[in-house]
């Protein structure tokens, strides 16, 4: 009992340093926030799913050119406030879209179609993805030189599959942070507001896509780098179940047995929760039966669990506004499945008082070197030898960077035995209850987007997102509409592995409920 009543107690003090931090950031961050400008009218297509925009661009509605030069000018437009962009192939992007369009004035047949759903429409991806041709820095300093020599697997298949790649992204230094934030590229912003971040690793393609400046956005995940800024800037956000997209040529992995068991897996980040399955089948290639993203679902059928809030005392609290925004989906869940008796039942488990802990020690398991990495595999940084040299202004690694040597170095390790064994409970629980028609509602963060840098003095509040990817199941992060303050908020929808399907269904739904992406600025109309 009194543990209990510690812990509530060192919550409620949690609850207002946050506020105190959030009202301090305010104070600079507020004074400097820019403002999206609308979407032009004769650019209202690019409100549209990539599948619609496809299927315009196969039946002679809209030329491949138009609509890749429409993205170009968009991003042009927005780019100078929101500094997404890492490096564009604009002029390459239009010739490749002329090309398009010539083939379908000739003519195709009704199999060359099938082989190429997204023929002709533009996309954006993670600098971590590999481009040849392009720079390939990982946001080091030490790397800002570096281009690819080949293209990434899911990159290759995207271009088979007709898409025409425009530029790559903003990403945080060696990815694995909060805000996307580099000494090569600098930052990128919100645009929903400027002060604030739009979450990393994926940040840049979430700002590009709030801002409709994007028609396919293709992100990766290891620890919530999609579904983070996909919650952050309002928009759709999808981590497949591990194992099931190819990593080769990613944040440089080579797609072998070394990632078989990772957590890393690739996703995208979209405005419309329409094309989230067929741009997975597409990066899932051979494995996408695995996922069943042709299951027919009936929201009826599906048995619902939710969790409120976790435990781990890592983690802030959870704010007014995201509790709101559960009981919201709650309520509109209990109505619409009264009839079959299958309410939602909350669900809760230790493992779940752990989520940071966890996430920390399953990352050991990653083939990844940071250390190696961070001096770009010419020899293995020593943390406290970083840290002087930051505090001597004679580093060109951002802080965060630093912070996650110094954890790894320094920081006590996980025991082995307890991590696994909880890690074997929470799942064999958790998936033992969804089964093969189970999904668990998940709250997204404690909080929705921050200001810029105040990371630093929460720097586990994504284990939200961190928890889903320990336990290498897929989850969709839903937007839901805005806070008292304007920022988009929303929760996750969790499945058992392989049920992605069960996942994007519940989105759907929610989707037509809830209004769907939340953009960052409106589209303009003649009066």
């Amino acid at each position: 009992m009194a543990c209990s009543t510690l812990k509530t107690v060192l919550c409620y003090i949690r609850f207002w340093l946050d506020r105190v931090v959030d009202f301090i950031f305010s104070l600079y961050w507020n004074c400097k926030k820019e403002v999206v400008p609308d979407l032009e009218e004769k650019h209202a297509f690019l409100a549209e799913s990539a599948l619609t925009l496809a299927r315009k661009i196969r039946e002679k509605e809209l030329k491949s050119e138009d609509l890749v030069r429409a993205v170009i000018e968009r991003i042009k437009q927005v780019n100078p406030i929101i500094n997404a962009v890492a490096e564009e192939r604009y002029v390459a992007a239009l010739d490749e879209a002329r090309e398009v369009d010539r083939i379908i004035a000739a003519g195709m047949s009704e199999e060359e179609a099938r082989k190429k759903p997204f023929l002709g429409v533009p996309f954006t991806l993670k600098e971590s993805h590999a481009m040849k041709g392009m720079k390939f820095t990982m946001g080091l300093w030490s790397r800002r030189r570096e281009v690819a020599t080949e293209d990434s697997e899911a990159l290759v298949r995207l271009k088979v599959a007709g898409a025409i790649p425009v530029a790559t992204t903003n990403l945080p230094e060696l990815l694995i942070w909060q805000e996307t934030r580099n000494p090569v590229y600098g930052m990128t912003n919100n645009p929903h507001h400027t002060g604030r971040t739009p979450g990393g690793s994926s940040g840049a393609e979430a700002a590009l896509t709030a801002s409709y400046a994007t028609t396919i956005s293709l992100c990766s995940d290891l620890g919530g780098s999609t579904r983070m800024p996909a919650f952050y800037c309002g928009v759709f956000g999808h981590y497949p179940t591990p194992g099931t997209t190819n990593l080769r040529g990613v944040f440089f992995r080579k797609g072998d047995d070394t990632d078989k068991d990772s957590m890393l897996s690739l996703g995208f980040i979209s405005k419309h929760v329409e094309d989230i399955a067929p741009l997975t089948k597409i990066v899932a290639g051979d494995k996408a039966h695995l996922l069943k993203l042709d299951r027919d679902i009936n929201i009826q059928d599906i048995k619902f669990f939710y969790t409120e809030s976790a435990d781990d005392c890592h983690v802030s609290p959870l704010t007014p506004g995201m509790k709101a925004a559960m009981n919201r989906v709650l309520a509109k869940i209990s109505n619409e499945i009264k009839s079959s008796g299958n309410g939602p039942e909350p669900y809760n488990h230790e493992g779940f008082g752990y989520m940071y802990k966890l996430w920390f020690y399953w990352m050991s398991k990653e083939p990844d070197d940071y250390a190696s990495l961070f001096n770009n595999g010419v020899a293995k940084a020593n943390c406290f030898v970083e840290l002087i040299k930051k505090l001597t202004c004679l580093s060109r690694h951002c802080f965060f960077t630093i912070m996650r040597l110094l954890e790894l170095q320094v920081l006590p390790k996980v025991n082995a035995e307890w991590a696994e064994k909880i890690t074997k409970d929470l799942k064999d629980d958790l998936f033992g209850k969804l089964g093969d028609n189970g999904v668990l509602l998940f709250p997204s963060a404690p909080q929705p987007a921050p200001y810029h840098y105040s990371c630093m003095v929460r720097p586990y509040n994504f284990a939200y997102w961190g928890v889903v990817n320990m336990l290498k199941c897929p989850a969709i992060q839903v937007p839901l509409g805005v806070n008292s303050q304007g920022l988009p908020i929303g929760i996750q929808v969790v499945a058992a592995p392989y049920n992605d399907a069960l996942c994007i269904a519940v989105a759907k739904y929610l989707e037509k409920e809830f209004g769907g992406a939340v953009m960052a600025c409106k589209v303009k109309h003649r009066q």
